[in-house]
């Protein structure tokens, strides 16, 4: 038997880790066991506890309680506390998703005391080291030894980093394997799309007809703690609100909230608030995300994982950053950078109105990725 602790500790990782959950349950119960631990860095229950019940994840055996702090303290509780829970679970690998502290903490306590790491999420580059996920990104991956990319653009950046694409086994931290095996979010998008279609009512409790309707999420600190880049991303939506006289929906991040509560100056903000077709509204759950992105006509985010989720639902996105991890959406046409510009986020978004994209090739795998990545655990075993 294979002991596998995996560490989650955002949003985006308790929907990726429920991919290999699911399919440890459903196909490997004999091979694997699976200890899960929370960080507590999603501690509010909308952005944490809710997905874990709806994505069906087995309770987490820890929560560590890291809660907010500064990258430092933060990452430096995270290490301290995962590194005890894996000197007392003694397990075979760790699983680590994504970008975020908790994936940077999980890496370091993990290489340290010669635990394998697998990186799900591994090679994905935005080439902006001012990103604190761009740092993250970068050190888990040399941290691990299995690295499961989901791109050929995230394989072809470890390579250029030199990783050996053609290495043999036994694989270890000197010696590791890398992978182009497509996206978890994309076999959660498959498995779930129906389920969510039946278990929210979200369009309805607000007046959403499919279609007709604009979608937008704001997290990242790049644009939450700049009030100027606020400020601008809140004027474009009032200026797109005014030109297309559709809705526009922004399920508010904790983050968001926090910021803008301390900081009610922002004349922009305000002003949205008494816009009757901007409709600020409490985080959304993971049914109601899928839901909200299925029938929007447009998505405007700054999130990685739902640039990809605009892709599988087929929606034109435009991306509230300089840059992106994901290149392949912007080279297929499905998305478009416009920064924090107010000037191009509005240009874009009425382009993608007017003259939504029809390509979308299948650049995220089959839908069986946690399956091949499972397999490929039990295999170095």
């Amino acid at each position: 038997m294979i002991r596998i602790v995996t560490i989650i500790g955002a949003r985006p990782q308790i929907i990726k880790a429920a991919a290999i959950s699911r399919t440890i349950r459903d196909f490997f119960t004999e091979t694997i066991q699976e200890i899960i631990v929370h960080t507590g860095q999603h501690y509010d229950e909308k952005m944490s506890q809710v997905f874990i019940e709806q994505l069906q994840i087995p309770t987490p055996h820890y929560n560590l309680g890291i809660g907010s702090a500064s990258h430092g303290i933060q990452t430096a509780r995270m290490i301290e506390k995962i590194e005890n829970v894996l000197l007392t679970e003694k397990p075979d690998f760790v699983i680590l998703y994504g970008d975020t502290n908790s994936t940077l903490a999980g890496a370091v306590a993990g290489a340290k005391i010669h635990i394998p790491v697998a990186h799900v999420e591994a090679g994905l580059r935005s080439f902006n080291k001012l990103m604190p996920e761009e740092i993250n990104r970068i050190v888990c991956d040399h941290c691990s030894t299995l690295l499961f990319s989901p791109t050929a653009t995230g394989f072809h950046n470890l390579v250029r980093e030199g990783f050996l694409p053609d290495t043999l086994p036994p694989y270890h931290i000197n010696n590791p394997k890398i992978y182009h095996c497509g996206d978890v979010m994309y076999d959660n998008c498959l498995y779930f799309s129906d389920m969510a279609e039946r278990n929210s009512q979200i369009l309805q409790q607000y007046g959403l007809n499919p279609g007709k309707f604009i979608l937008i999420t704001i997290h990242r600190d790049s644009n939450t703690d700049q009030p100027q880049r606020l400020e601008s991303i809140f004027r474009s939506l009032i200026r797109l609100t005014e030109n297309t006289h559709l809705p526009v929906v922004l399920p508010i991040h904790p983050r968001t909230s926090k910021v803008l509560k301390s900081k009610l100056q922002l004349d922009p903000y305000k002003n949205l608030q008494h816009q009757p077709n901007i409709l600020i509204i409490p985080p959304a759950s993971f049914f109601d995300m899928i839901l909200l992105e299925k029938n929007a006509a447009l998505i405007l985010t700054d999130s990685g994982g739902v640039q990809k989720e605009a892709y599988f639902y087929r929606k034109p996105c435009v991306i509230l950053r300089a840059e992106t991890e994901w290149k392949e959406i912007i080279e297929t046409g499905a998305g478009a950078l416009a920064d924090a510009n107010e000037e191009q986020i509005l240009t874009k978004s009425i382009e993608y109105l007017k003259n939504p994209p029809r390509n979308f090739p299948p650049i995220f795998g089959d839908g069986l990725t946690a399956h091949f990545i499972l397999n490929e655990i039990v295999a170095t075993e």
